[in-house]
């Protein structure tokens, strides 16, 4: 497991952080924003499984980061995940507005 995942507490990753666990692999981003936000600006490689429609079960297998805009809705699919015992690895803390600041490619 690259970030130990067992843990109950929600791991905030920061923008680099994430960028870092990316690059190594073995972590599949999610990004949990609805589809024409997606659609608009995202990050390379990540998933879309919106909020709206949020089904933990269709969560892929292995250490999971999600994200949505600003860290709210990522931390609640979080916690969504977790009570239907599919628990994440962690989030991008302040979300997609968060990696762009830090001057990190998106997709668009």
């Amino acid at each position: 497991m690259f970030f130990g995942s067992k843990s109950a507490a929600l791991r905030d990753f920061s923008p680099h952080e994430l960028r870092d666990a990316l690059a190594q692999g073995g972590v599949t981003l999610v990004d949990v924003r609805e589809p024409n936000e997606f659609a608009s600006a995202r990050i390379a490689g990540a998933i879309n499984l919106p909020l709206s429609r949020f089904n933990p079960a269709e969560l892929p297998a292995g250490e999971v980061i999600l994200h949505c805009g600003v860290g709210r809705r990522s931390a609640s699919a979080a916690g969504v995940a977790a009570k239907a015992g599919r628990p994440v690895t962690g989030h991008l803390a302040g979300g997609l507005n968060a990696w762009m600041s830090a001057g990190l490619p998106v997709v668009r």
